[in-house]
């Protein structure tokens, strides 16, 4: 790669660093909250944020898309949550998953945690198979449990963003929730841990293997206005750019690219971009 390949690299994921890191802050500004132990219940936690970021995070002024779904799934007694049906087909029209490339705080801590220098599992066709699991779980966890158990599923089984933002800061601050905490908290605990791990030596494991919401907007993402496009006509078909990336895509901006732009300064022809969908 030439030098100004470099530098154009590191501008770009400088940018988007940035761009989650903006992301993270302004889904997270009540910073009363962490120092109180308590969650915010203003006029505007009803919206939901396009990202996965838990309700219960303290610092959290919206609403979790996913958390929303379960909820409204739950008090719907088997109606359309409209709200949230309509927030996740927006989200999932305009951007699809340039919303786990930009604008998911956890998508921002699974990058950090792949810079940890240690061994890594690259894709393979082990780890392409394993994509399929996050569609499982989101038909079970998010729809089927809330909806016959009566349970937010996703929430109280399995989802990391809850236990690291609001389960643990909520535990260490306040001593009646550390004498409550059983079972269930143990078990998100270690299923954190595990996934942090995962995260570590594989990248995005919990994006890749396990997010629903990533299922979600994955379904819309060769079909969103904004987003990666290739100029078919330029493109030589090389593959570059399938090749060195780290997710499991078989086509630029097919359901398992979170079009974060690495790709383009790949590209020898200059053939790859963001731009809006051609009519």
């Amino acid at each position: 790669m030439s030098a100004s390949g470099s530098d154009n690299k590191k501008g770009r994921s400088f940018g988007r660093r940035y761009i989650q890191l903006l992301t993270a802050v302004l889904y997270n500004c009540n910073f009363r909250g962490f120092a109180e132990g308590s969650i915010y219940k203003g006029d505007i936690k009803g919206i939901c944020v396009p990202g996965l970021n838990c309700y219960s995070c303290p610092g959290a002024i919206g609403s979790c898309p996913l958390g929303s779904l379960q909820s409204g799934l739950l008090s719907s007694q088997y109606r359309i949550p409209y709200y949230v049906a309509g927030t996740l087909l927006l989200f999932g029209i305009m951007l699809g998953r340039v919303v786990c490339g930009f604008l998911c705080p956890f998508g921002l801590i699974q990058d950090l945690l792949y810079k940890i220098p240690t061994p890594k599992i690259r894709k393979n066709r082990i780890t392409s198979k394993l994509t399929y699991l996050k569609y499982l779980i989101l038909v079970v966890f998010v729809i089927i449990i809330p909806l016959t158990a009566l349970v937010p599923g996703f929430c109280k089984y399995i989802c990391p963003a809850g236990t690291l933002q609001g389960g643990i800061p909520l535990v260490l601050k306040n001593e009646a929730l550390r004498e409550l905490t059983g079972f269930l908290f143990t078990w998100k605990t270690i299923l954190l841990t595990v996934i942090i791990i995962s995260c570590v030596i594989c990248f995005r494991s919990f994006c890749r293997f396990l997010c629903p919401l990533g299922a979600i907007y994955s379904l819309f993402n060769r079909f969103s206005v904004f987003g990666i496009r290739v100029n078919e006509k330029t493109c030589t078909g090389c593959d570059r750019c399938i090749r060195n990336c780290r997710m499991d895509v078989k086509k630029v901006c097919d359901r398992e690219c979170i079009q974060c732009g690495d790709c383009i300064k790949d590209c020898p022809v200059n053939a790859i971009g963001y731009g809006r969908k051609q009519a």
